[in-house]
């Protein structure tokens, strides 16, 4: 492992942070139809210009990016998986800013993204003879999935669909790993969404029956318990 690759890697991420942002509400997220159309008074709730706005969202993607592709480098090294895990940083990137934007996970970045990732992690399989990570990870995306489609039939009003296809593609990276990591990762996603709504609630910026995005907190727990759970490649301390 090199500061070169480190730093690269940073730069990518932010690249694709950055890019993350500029595609959320474009015709790559958003489904075919008429544009939105303002009203309702929405405009007089913005406190700052569209143009600062943009600016900040911007910035605090590619920091978010940089940050978490170095975390992924540090965590992997130079392995067989690591692409597969920059793919998982890029495109849970794309994932939870359209998600926080427009409370939504499209399909069409969702299940092309999923696609992806089992080539690539079938690729490090075929490199590393990792058969039974590659199984294990398909067995507990599909796990995931079923868990939460039960909890969504239950619950409509808690949980989209899309929340219910994006556990698929946690399930699958973190079951890469081992089932302690799948059952950490998910823990630590509702822990993170549950943490998010007290704040909120404290703050009063919602209510109880405000619809928060889960993505970003699904996203969030699923790198946090892949970064957690085992040895990282370059030690930082």
């Amino acid at each position: 492992m090199t500061v070169l690759l480190c730093v690269a890697v940073a730069l990518l991420g932010a690249v694709a942070g950055r890019a993350a942002h500029q595609l959320a509400g474009s015709a790559l997220t958003r489904p075919p139809g008429p544009a939105p159309v303002d009203g309702d008074g929405g405009a007089a709730a913005v406190t700052t210009s569209p143009r600062t706005a943009v600016g900040a969202g911007a910035v605090l993607a590619a920091a978010v990016g940089a940050v978490a592709a170095t975390a992924v480098v540090l965590r992997f090294g130079a392995s067989a998986d690591l692409p597969a895990w920059l793919w998982f940083v890029a495109v849970g990137l794309l994932l939870g800013v359209v998600d926080l934007r427009e409370h939504r996970l499209p399909n069409r970045v969702l299940l092309p993204g999923t696609a992806v990732a089992v080539v690539l992690l079938t690729g490090a399989a075929l490199a590393t003879d990792r058969w039974d990570d590659l199984g294990r990870g398909l067995l507990a995306g599909l796990a995931s999935f079923g868990l939460l489609l039960v909890m969504a039939l239950i619950s409509p009003s808690g949980l989209g669909m899309g929340d219910v296809k994006l556990v698929a593609l946690t399930g699958l990276y973190l079951g890469w790993l081992g089932w302690p990591v799948v059952l950490v990762g998910v823990f630590l996603g509702f822990l993170a969404q549950g943490l998010l709504g007290l704040g909120l609630l404290a703050a009063r910026r919602a209510g109880l029956r405000t619809d928060l995005p889960f993505g970003p907190a699904l996203l969030a727990g699923a790198l946090a318990a892949a970064l957690l759970t085992g040895p990282w490649a370059v030690s930082t301390w």
